[in-house]
C-alpha cells in the first residue's frame, strides 16, 4: 500500500469516527408517539389550511384528539406571534421571538426557520411540560399552514422519557 492511500484512509477513518450522526438533528428516534405527533400536525395543517383561524375551537378542547395530556397543537405566524397555545393560553397574543430554551437555544426562531425553509421539519429543545417549571427535552413536528390568507405554521411536540 502506498503512503497517499494509506493516508487518505487514516484521514477518512478519523472523520467517520469524529464526525456526529447524520440523523442526530433531523428528528427523534422512530417511535410511535413520534409517528402520532406528525400524522395530528399533518391533520390539524390541512383543518387550518381549510378552515383557518376556525379551527382553533377544536384545538382548544381539552381531552380531544387535538389536546389531551401533555400533548397538544400550537399556532404562529411567521413573525413569531402566538395565534394559539391551549396549554399555556397566555402565550397567546405574545411575540416569542429571541426566547431561548435552557441551554440557550433559540427553539422558537428554529420552529419558524424550519416552516420557512422546508415546509416541515422536527426540532428539538428544552421546554417545560404542562403544570411543571423544570424544562424537559422536547421534539415538535412543525408544519407550514396558511392561515386565512397569512402564513403561519402549526406544530406538536413530545417528551420522550
Amino acid at each position: 500500500m502506498n503512503t497517499n492511500a494509506l493516508f487518505v484512509g487514516l484521514a477518512l477513518a478519523t472523520f467517520v469516527a469524529t464526525a456526529p450522526p447524520a440523523f442526530s438533528q433531523q428528528g427523534p428516534p422512530p417511535s410511535e408517539k413520534a409517528k402520532q405527533i406528525e400524522a395530528l400536525v399533518t391533520k390539524a395543517a390541512a383543518l387550518i389550511d381549510d378552515k383557518g383561524k376556525a379551527a382553533f375551537e377544536d384545538f382548544r378542547k381539552r381531552d380531544s384528539e387535538w389536546f389531551r395530556g401533555d400533548m397538544y397543537l400550537f399556532v404562529y405566524d411567521m413573525n413569531a406571534n402566538v395565534l394559539l397555545n391551549p396549554a399555556f393560553p397566555k402565550r397567546e397574543g405574545t411575540n416569542v421571538s429571541g426566547q431561548k430554551d435552557a441551554n440557550g437555544k433559540l427553539f422558537h426562531n428554529e420552529i419558524i426557520k424550519t416552516a420557512e425553509t422546508k415546509g416541515s421539519g422536527w426540532v428539538d429543545y428544552m421546554f417545560p411540560k404542562p403544570g411543571q417549571t423544570e424544562p424537559s427535552q422536547k421534539w415538535t413536528f412543525v408544519k407550514k399552514v396558511t392561515i386565512d390568507g397569512a402564513s403561519g405554521l402549526v406544530a406538536s411536540g413530545f417528551y420522550p422519557e
